[in-house]
């Protein structure tokens, strides 16, 4: 049987450019399902004793029944060109939400190694529940609240002096200190469940779990939330690090437990030396760290793939 591997999203997105890039180098059975085609593609799945199909899409047709590893990075289909233009319930609006159902679906339950299944990177969804695992890997967890009470924002605030706020969902958010210009701003918590937690001071590090291969990077930058230092005019500086063996015996058993291949995972280190973990990114953008390091991260995730593709 041909085995291959599958590649959906946009090619335009850089990780999965980079990924895509690195298999084809080495002339990996790789097939690229565009996004942008998504008024062209057709999804059709049949499920028994094995998840079976065939995908169509311009110029491409792909059995699904001979994908044994995939890398998916979709973005909502429903938000191509062709389709918003179409407008919302749409013939076209419909036919693209199908598309990503049958493929998410097809990604959740065939027994080709998906780098990540939907299902696994769910977690991201509720930080609180993702801290559960976080915490059972031996990671320390900073003091958390999640409420819509000004009045338990305010008693935490009290109890902990610095604290920080951000999303409790997988919704990206910016990192932010609590002020006191704040104050007039907390009664608006009633209307959003918002997470806070005690800030920790120390160095931020950012760790990319691959399989069993694991790649640190320290990042310096004065900012509360370095992905965003620009906005406040700071710099940030990115360079590699090796991580103590047990830290790394740590994110590998976290990135299992999550039922994943890859994560991102954000620590911060206090002076004592304790290790936080903030969260686990189920779909990283890892190209901006191995832009700063140089780290082969795209050629780790290939290997992976193609170790897969090669398995009986």
């Amino acid at each position: 049987m041909t085995r291959m591997i599958l590649l959906w999203g946009m090619p335009g997105d850089t990780p999965m450019a980079r990924v895509h890039a690195a298999l084809c180098g080495r002339a990996a059975p790789v097939v690229f399902v565009d996004q942008r085609n998504v008024l062209e593609t057709e999804v059709e799945i049949r499920v028994g004793h094995a998840v079976e199909g065939v995908l169509r899409t311009p110029g491409l047709v792909v059995p699904l029944g001979q994908v044994t590893a995939a890398y998916v990075r979709p973005y909502s289909s429903a938000q191509a060109p062709a389709v918003e233009r179409a407008g919302p319930l749409s013939a076209a609006w419909q036919h693209a939400v199908n598309v990503d159902d049958a493929l998410i679906s097809w990604a959740d339950l065939t027994s080709a190694c998906v780098v990540n299944r939907p299902a696994a990177m769910a977690s991201n969804n509720s930080k609180p529940y993702q801290a559960l695992f976080i915490a059972e890997a031996g990671f320390e967890v900073p003091p958390t609240l999640v409420t819509t009470d000004p009045g338990a924002v305010r008693e935490f605030w009290a109890e902990h002096a610095a604290v920080i706020y951000k999303s409790v969902s997988g919704v990206r958010s910016i990192v932010s200190r609590l002020e006191d210009r704040h104050q007039a701003r907390l009664g608006r918590v009633r209307w959003c469940p918002t997470q806070f937690q005690q800030y920790i001071p120390g160095a931020d590090y950012r760790v990319h779990a691959v399989g069993d291969e694991v790649f640190a990077c320290e990042v310096r930058s004065r900012a509360d939330d370095y992905r965003y230092a620009t906005r406040q005019g700071l710099d940030v500086e990115i360079s590699p690090y090796q991580l103590p063996p047990d830290v790394e015996d740590r994110c590998r058993a976290l990135t299992k437990s999550l039922g994943m291949h890859v994560t991102g995972i954000d620590f911060r280190r206090d002076p004592e030396g304790r290790w936080y973990c903030f969260e686990v990114n189920p779909s990283p953008a890892f190209s901006y760290y191995q832009n700063a390091t140089g780290q082969p991260i795209d050629e780790a995730i290939a290997d992976l793939l193609i170790k897969h593709t090669r398995m009986e």
